[in-house]
């Protein structure tokens, strides 16, 4: 009967984009298994799945599919849950003094919703205002990257960009805008295929009213070039 009651739970959120903290949701023993052990079991989970759509496993186009999707998940499109793979953001002086508003904008982001475990595709735009440290632009990329490389929602991948660079900068004066869509409301349910979700997360400085309109004016620029 718990369990029952805990599908009909969950089968009434429905489509509804549910996000229950800013911290990934990870069990204690996350990081128990290896990726390796992680892999192996995955792979069965993934056959026994195709198997029961009905698939032909033994068809050349098919056997090796649940090894690859079993890869897939622990190395690269959910490697962004491991740890180990969290960029090193050095930061240096400001030696050149600029204090204006830095932007690295459309960042190009893939994750994947952690409702239907189908991909969002867009673009973020971070900014920072610097207190004496600055980062490498590469490093902000990696790190739009590595918060996106796990189940997600939006809002949360957000904040987390958001409190990363805060915590590298040592500066409240952060901000992230992403521009997404969502292939669980493009390729299902109310099929979609024009809108996309905005959020935004805006840190100190950027919640001033001038601060937020500069910023915005930076993005509406041109850069085809």
């Amino acid at each position: 009967m718990k369990i029952e009651n805990n599908i009909e739970e969950f089968e009434s959120l429905g489509d509804d984009h549910i996000g229950t903290s800013s911290d990934t949701p990870l069990r204690s023993d996350a990081f128990k298994l290896s990726n390796e052990e992680k892999i192996e079991i995955i792979k069965d989970d993934v056959r026994h799945i195709m198997e029961t759509l009905g698939l032909d496993l033994t068809d050349d186009s098919l056997k090796g599919t649940p090894n690859r999707v079993a890869k897939m998940f622990v190395k690269e499109i959910f490697g962004g849950l491991d740890p180990a793979k969290k960029p090193s953001a050095s930061t240096f002086d400001n030696k050149y003094k600029y204090g204006e508003m830095l932007v690295e904008k459309n960042i190009t982001v893939y994750s994947t919703c952690e409702h239907h475990l189908l991909p969002i595709v867009g673009r973020a735009h971070i900014a920072y205002i610097s207190n004496g440290n600055v980062v490498g632009l590469s490093k902000m990329n990696r790190i739009v990257d590595y918060y996106a490389k796990r189940p997600q929602v939006q809002e949360r991948l957000t904040i987390q960009i958001v409190k990363e660079l805060q915590s590298v900068l040592n500066t409240q004066d952060v901000a992230c805008i992403i521009d997404a869509k969502h292939l669980c409301v493009n390729s299902r349910g109310i099929r979609d295929i024009e809108s996309s979700t905005v959020t935004s997360e805006f840190g100190g400085k950027f919640k001033e009213e001038a601060t937020r309109k500069e910023l915005l004016e930076y993005i509406k620029l041109d850069t085809n070039f």
